[in-house]
């Protein structure tokens, strides 16, 4: 079955409701998207040819859309305040489909900084929305095709000339057991002018309990000359949930991004992160972990385009899978005839911690020119039972010792991101996931925010 037809089906019946109660500048480009999904399909394979898992079977289930504009209980709010040591954010909130700020937010920002709903921003300030929205995402794919016909909000962060943020913007993603089974269609546009500097934080999560949901995000990244954005992709969600994240980046010269991706816990989960570094000087740092357990899954796909001379980039993605977990890792790297004096790495490695876990990785280099650094590798393989064996003689349990070398395993991950105070949160978080907790994030206390 094509699940693409009852979004189809949806939209031609409650197409004028969508429309009314979003902004022109969404509303323009959803014939182009309804005329690209007639006839289309959603891929039958996960990434790397992973057979068990596509996006048809993700989409498929009946899910409600928020076509009327419900208003989601603020009190979810309460449950997802983070208490991270020296770290204080501006936070928003993405309530299902529903961007949450308020003038409370609004008031704490610098000069020169948007942070706000994506729909209120387009009625506000159309050309600019106009300028930006659907510019980098492909409309062509059916995935970003349904997600530009069924989205009616997300977020918006512009970060004018020269600005420089001194504590990071987070989004804090929320679908609850209230919200029902449904499909929660995402935007976000992050514009950031000649020489800004930001760091931004996006936290998705389930409620404990919640009915089979997903959240289908689609996220535009404009980098001005020298900006700079290091953005974590963080998801510490429950084993019915179903995740679609498709982030897409364009970078101009000099510019610099760093770009985290942390699955702690998920049900099903594919991200598709894709960069292009459109002009000289561009910089771009792509790293992420899974940690699967029980039947979940989660895959990673990446691609980072060099358009041109003298950019460098660096992947570095791993993986712990345990129980009858599966993941997948589908890497390219893309070097274009006249972008000479590239550097270029790629690296994934995958630990399998019992022997029904699977793990599936395609790295891949696309090169046309041969003034160029490049390399990519992939790696799978289970704990060594030597050091096992060594610290289990010294007097640490079966379960710790484990557990300590899973951990080890990601810290050079985890040190890839600098933002101050979140690297101790990772360490902390990682620690008791792989003690078996599944919700350290969400279950904190208010004082991040205060």
């Amino acid at each position: 079955m094509n699940s693409l037809t009852q979004y189809i089906d949806l939209y031609r019946q409650a197409g004028a409701q969508i429309e009314s109660g979003s902004p022109s500048a969404l509303n323009r480009r959803r014939a182009h998207a309804l005329q690209v999904l007639e006839g289309s399909h959603l891929a039958e394979k996960g990434s790397a040819g992973y057979e068990n898992t596509s996006l048809n079977d993700m989409y498929a289930p009946d899910y409600g859309v928020n076509v009327g504009r419900v208003e989601w209980p603020r009190e979810l709010i309460k449950a997802f305040r983070c208490d991270v040591p020296n770290l204080s954010t501006l936070q928003g909130y993405l309530l299902c489909d529903t961007f949450v700020g308020g003038s409370a937010l609004e008031t704490r920002l610098p000069a020169g900084v948007t942070f706000t709903s994506l729909a209120d921003y387009a009625r506000r300030n159309p050309e600019f929305v106009e300028k930006y929205y659907g510019r980098l995402a492909p409309v062509d794919d059916p995935a970003v095709a349904l997600n530009t016909l069924l989205c009616m909000d997300g977020a918006v962060i512009h970060v004018q000339a020269g600005v420089e943020l001194d504590r990071p913007l987070q989004i804090v993603s929320i679908l609850g057991a209230s919200t029902g089974q449904i499909l929660a269609p995402r935007r976000l546009l992050v514009v950031m002018e000649r020489g800004s500097r930001a760091q931004v934080m996006l936290c998705d999560h389930t409620l404990a309990g919640s009915p089979v949901s997903m959240s289908a995000m689609v996220a535009e990244i404009f980098m001005g000359e020298d900006a700079s954005l290091q953005l974590l992709d963080m998801e510490e969600s429950q084993a019915e949930s179903r995740r679609h994240a498709m982030v897409y980046a364009s970078q101009s010269r000099g510019s610099e991004l760093r770009l985290h991706s942390m699955t702690l816990s998920c049900g099903t989960t594919r991200n598709d992160y894709c960069v292009s570094l459109d002009d000289t000087g561009c910089t771009t740092m792509l790293s992420g972990m899974v940690i699967g357990s029980d039947r979940r899954h989660a895959d990673n796909r990446t691609v980072v385009r060099h358009m041109h001379p003298r950019c460098h980039s660096t992947q570095l993605f791993k993986y712990v899978l345990d129980d009858v977990s599966t993941g997948a890792f589908d890497g390219s790297i893309y070097v274009a005839e006249g972008a000479h004096g590239t550097e270029a790495y790629q690296n994934c490695r995958n630990l399998l911690a019992s022997k029904g876990a699977r793990m599936h990785s395609r790295p891949q280099l696309e090169i046309y020119n041969d003034d160029v650094k490049c390399s990519h590798g992939a790696a799978t393989g289970q704990l060594d039972e030597e050091a096992l064996f060594y610290m289990r003689t010294r007097g640490i349990p079966l379960a710790e010792a484990r557990m300590m070398l899973m951990q080890a395993f990601m810290t050079d991950v985890i040190d890839t991101v600098n933002i101050e105070g979140v690297r101790d949160r990772l360490r902390h978080l990682v620690e008791r996931r792989f003690a078996g907790a599944t919700a350290a994030c969400r279950e904190c206390s208010r004082k991040m925010a205060e």
